[in-house]
């Protein structure tokens, strides 16, 4: 009779490996082929067919989000309520966010994650037993190879099999985990087989979830499909979830994004949010002593009469400024739109990583970075100088009658306007949402006029040199080779000093760091709750990220696969915060 049973692979019949579970095999180099998939730069976010795309995937998102919305079919799968406690009855719970970006900070932080106990100022702190990811698990789309290399990848190399605590992972979904409908999502944390993340078991059946903690917490992720209502198969998961809540348990809310701070330009921000928390948890007796939140990427914490609001957006992807962001807010916004809303409260900000004047500091950066790490978008503002350049000169030379003059003539017009109408709108890209105010019309159109400025000066300058007489098309190919690559150098220059003012104004402040692709400044939450039921949050900061990696001698198991030649060296962004 054949036995059909499955039996352990011999392969993982090696010391530290769990019997019968089969591990990866460990990388003898730092070659793609070894580790399985592919270290990716950064996205360079200035990149024209990158702006393209991402323009095209936020309009259908934005049309066709709805008809895509899976979360009304999980209606279907399993309703679980997770528990989650340690060996000693309290819990080490990591939160991430905004993770899946370039290798070097994304897996920087994945490392220190994975590490057995990481010193930090002083404190000892274990390795979590529970992982949350909060959100943009990988950019820029959910497409399957970039989970592979931006996220699964070096997660895997982080933390390749399973320690004896057997942690978990959860994970909300961001914005970018709904470009494609949450299909890529679902198939990587929601899974019925294969029920791992690298070394993390993954712990939830649908894209939201409930976990029970220890002394009397509760941790809820939200799924609010980039800002639109919650679904009602949702509604009902938690309203099972309240039934078993009462006046003594303190509640964790995890979301996708930081409404607490965008409703300060979008009062409706915040109305889903409070919504959940007025009709959901307040009638339970529960309090939300914790909100967190990925989405901007750095970290701020706010502190209300009892509430701490967090976001942590520093997984690994580009900086996001903290010199712009309110000193104190409402929360709810006295100006919402809600006709039901609960007691609106101050709340002052407390925290920021980095700090202001560093966050100042690294807007300068962007004159040197914009044309090195956005080499697409100084060639893109090249060919669209040279094309001004080509009409003005088409004009200013007077070919009258010509086929000359027709070719010129109309492109000056249509460049004009393209060069206008482009700087216009760049001031406040359709997708960033909310009104546009007075000071991005302004903005814009001087930033406009000043570009067509240094396309007339580069027209006059031009004409000065023997190129323009020379015959056709010579004429045309030089500028090409000549006047293209140096225009879009100095026009790349314009850009970023646009951005330098039209920061000072709180406008384009995301192109002013997203065209930096900064690396550094990365921070995640660790957090401890003891069995007596006070949560004590530690703000891990890295101040700067590794650039080169070797392999790891140590060939235990659970070893990282990689490690930084130059040992990084965490910090905590602020003292270590406590809430009983």
């Amino acid at each position: 009779m054949t036995d059909d049973r499955p039996h352990p692979d011999p392969v993982s019949a090696r010391p530290g490996e769990p019997a019968g579970e089969r591990a990866a095999r460990r990388p003898r180099s730092t070659d793609p082929l070894e580790l399985g998939f592919t270290p990716r730069k950064p996205v360079p976010w200035l990149a024209p067919f990158l702006l393209v795309s991402t323009g095209i995937r936020t309009l259908l998102a934005m049309l066709f989000g709805a008809y895509l919305d899976k979360r009304e079919l999980q209606n279907s799968l399993e309703a679980r309520i997770e528990r989650q406690v340690g060996p000693d009855g309290g819990l080490w719970l990591d939160y991430v966010a905004d993770l899946g970006d370039g290798f070097n900070a994304t897996y920087s932080v994945a490392y220190l994650l994975a590490q057995p106990e990481l010193e930090v100022d002083g404190h000892r702190l274990p390795r979590a037993q529970t992982l949350v990811m909060g959100g943009d698990q990988v950019y820029p789309s959910a497409a399957f190879e970039a989970y592979e290399d931006r996220c699964k990848g070096p997660y895997q190399a982080a933390l390749p099999a399973t320690p004896p605590e057997r942690p978990t992972l959860f994970a909300v979904p961001g914005n970018h985990d709904w470009y494609d409908g949450l299909t890529a999502f679902l198939r990587l944390f929601v899974r019925s087989r294969d029920r791992h993340f690298g070394g993390w078991g993954t712990g939830q059946s649908r894209s939201y979830f409930a976990v029970e903690l220890p002394g009397n917490w509760w941790l809820l992720g939200l799924d609010d499909q980039s800002g639109s209502y919650l679904d009602d198969p949702q509604l009902a998961y938690f309203d099972t979830v309240a039934g078993k809540l009462g006046p003594q348990h303190r509640v964790i809310l995890a979301v996708p994004a930081p409404t607490w701070v965008k409703a300060v330009d979008h009062p409706t921000a915040y109305d889903s949010i409070d919504y959940f928390i007025r009709t959901i948890i307040a009638p339970t007796g529960a309090q939300v002593r914790l909100l967190i939140s990925g989405d901007l990427h750095h970290y701020a914490r706010y502190a209300g009469p009892d509430r701490q609001l967090i976001t942590c957006g520093s997984g690994g992807a580009y900086l996001y400024p903290t010199h712009k962001l309110p000193e104190r807010i409402q929360v709810p916004p006295k100006d919402t739109l809600a006709r039901r809303a609960s007691l609106s409260r101050p709340y002052d900000l407390k925290a920021r990583y980095p700090d202001a004047a560093r966050s100042r500091r690294y807007g300068w950066g962007i004159l040197p970075r914009l044309p090195l790490r956005n080499p697409g978008f100084t060639t893109l503002l090249g060919t669209l100088h040279t094309l001004l350049m080509l009409a003005m000169a088409g004009v200013a030379t007077n070919r009258a009658g010509t086929s000359e003059q027709r070719l010129f003539s109309v492109p000056l017009v249509l460049m004009l306007g393209v060069t206008l109408l482009g700087a216009a709108f760049f001031a406040k890209p359709p997708s960033a949402g909310g009104k546009r105010h007075a000071r991005h019309w302004i903005l814009g159109v001087t930033h406009g006029l000043a570009q067509v400025a240094l396309g007339a000066a580069g027209t006059w300058l031009w004409l000065q040199l023997p190129f323009s007489d020379w015959p056709w098309p010579l004429p045309v190919v030089a500028a090409a080779v000549v006047y293209g690559p140096i225009s879009g150098l100095v026009a790349s220059q314009l850009v970023a000093a646009y951005l330098l003012i039209a920061g000072t104004f709180g406008v384009n402040l995301n192109e002013l760091f997203a065209g930096q692709g900064i690396e550094d400044s990365k921070a995640f939450l660790r957090m401890r709750i003891d069995p007596d039921g006070s949560l004590t949050i530690y703000p891990v900061a890295v101040d700067r990220v590794a650039r080169d990696w070797q392999v790891n001698p140590d060939q235990t198991a659970t070893a990282s696969w990689l490690i930084p030649k130059t040992p990084l060296t965490p910090r905590l962004a602020e003292p270590p915060i406590t809430l009983t």
